[in-house]
């Protein structure tokens, strides 16, 4: 009975026209948007903590940061001469420094969520895998290699990654597999750096997509949850 009195009202709701949809569709926009913004908070905020933290690029084969290119090519001839010590040295000292830089990245990124605005929100819902990664790339890609390059630097120097980069590409050079202005060090980890922290943010609010009655939010769960 109560089904055949709502199939009634339906053509009624259509003929009074967007009068009375939009109200309920403002609400239901709304609610996606906050939800959205909601699970990329936490996923920004749970990507930072993941990655700024020991091993969390140099532990997680998804994020690792590999040598550049030119220098990977010459890095399987510098091992055979001996040289495997150093080329390991180097990679953990430059995942080091990308986890000492990402713990920057937690208020820019708060920021561009705050900023979004309710169609941001439903692009994100309605894009693909890489919806979330072109956000953040479109408002922080640009500020948060700024604020990482001097990090990366420093920590560079503090672990002595420019000398011994310095040496392989010197060492490489010399048999003419590389040449040394064709690469920047710094430049190569803060990008993979960032590329990486969009990366965990894109899988953390997949999770949060997947589960979201496991975070405890009644929003969440109203956006994401499956009836």
């Amino acid at each position: 009975m109560q089904r055949r009195a709502l199939m009634r009202g339906i053509p009624a709701a259509l003929l009074l026209g967007p009068a009375l949809l939009r109200p309920a569709q403002a609400l239901t926009s709304t609610d996606a948007a906050a939800g959205m913004r909601t699970a990329l908070e936490r996923g920004a905020a749970s990507a930072v903590d993941l990655l700024g933290r020991p091993d969390g690029f140099l532990g997680n084969p998804k994020v690792r940061i590999p040598l550049p290119p030119a220098l990977d090519q010459a890095a399987g001839v510098l091992k055979l001469m001996g040289q495997q010590r150093q080329v390991d040295e180097l990679v953990t000292a430059m995942n080091r420094a990308a986890e000492a830089a990402v713990p920057e990245a937690r208020t820019l990124l708060l920021d561009a969520v705050k900023s979004m605005s309710v169609d941001d929100a439903l692009g994100i819902v309605r894009g693909g895998d890489t919806s979330v990664t072109e956000f953040f790339a479109a408002r922080t890609r640009q500020p948060l290699t700024q604020r990482f390059l001097p990090i990366v630097t420093r920590a560079t120097e503090k672990v002595a990654l420019a000398q011994r980069y310095n040496e392989l590409v010197g060492r490489a050079g010399a048999m003419g597999l590389v040449k040394a202005e064709d690469a920047n060090l710094e430049r190569h980890v803060t990008a993979k750096a960032v590329d990486g922290l969009y990366f965990m943010i894109g899988e953390e609010e997949r999770k949060i997509r997947k589960d979201p009655l496991g975070t405890g939010s009644a929003l969440l769960q109203k956006v994401f949850g499956r009836p």
